[in-house]
């Protein structure tokens, strides 16, 4: 059972581009804006597919002065 069987395609998009970024650390962790730059879907994609990665529990969201981390778990 891999990862396209428990997401859909555009939290895999996000996985997938934020695995090649090298968010995979709480100490190298990226912003949505990152993300989104790095994947080009619109935001409310970004946002929903995050949401996504965390309820499953790939991504932590960790929140910051200016702008919410995210990271990779799994």
């Amino acid at each position: 059972m891999g990862i396209e069987d428990e997401l859909g395609p555009q939290a895999v998009k996000v996985y997938k581009a934020m695995k090649d970024m090298g968010f995979a650390a709480e100490d190298k962790m990226g912003t949505a804006e990152r993300v989104t730059m790095g994947t080009k879907l619109p935001k409310t994609m970004v946002m929903n597919a995050l949401q996504e990665l965390q309820t499953k529990g790939f991504v932590r969201r960790k929140v910051r002065e200016k702008a919410a981390g995210y990271y990779l778990v799994k």
